[in-house]
């Protein structure tokens, strides 16, 4: 690893709604994350009732140890495509607030292995740098590769 990546932690969240199979929401958790940190990972669940009485299930998880949160963010910036990478860089204003760097990935695409921008249904994903200066976190995503 070349240099460490200056963030706190990252924040997973995912609801997985009535008509979905919890499994298979964890597995596509599971899919954004590096191997070598799955184990480790411990997601909280909280049951939670929609607007229409039906049940949702939101999954969440904190990743704070150091090696993890370099293995998440590199993983992400490896595995986003040029266009998401682009539309990201576009859009960053939207993407920035205090020191924070919200995501929403696809949970489809996921749970078939493939890390894409959405946002419909997503995956939540908040990183939270160490600095809090807008220009300082988006020339640390272009250096990390999250940003073309």
């Amino acid at each position: 690893m070349p240099s460490k990546i200056p963030i706190g932690y990252i924040d997973v969240r995912v609801f997985a709604h009535a008509t979905e199979d919890v499994d298979k929401v964890l597995n596509a958790v599971h899919n954004t994350l590096p191997a070598e940190v799955i184990e480790n990972v411990v997601i909280k669940r909280t049951n939670l009732t929609g607007h229409h009485g039906n049940p949702i299930i939101l999954l969440e998880t904190r990743i704070k140890e150091k090696n993890a949160v370099q293995a998440v963010f590199e993983k992400l910036s490896s595995a986003l495509s040029i266009l998401d990478k682009e539309q990201l860089s576009g859009e960053i204003k939207e993407h920035l607030d205090k020191g924070n760097l919200y995501l929403r990935l696809d949970k489809q695409s996921a749970y078939l292995n493939e890390i894409k921008l959405s946002r419909a249904d997503p995956i939540h994903l908040c990183i939270h740098f160490q600095k809090s200066n807008p220009e300082e976190i988006v020339n640390v995503c272009r250096k990390f590769g999250m940003l073309p």
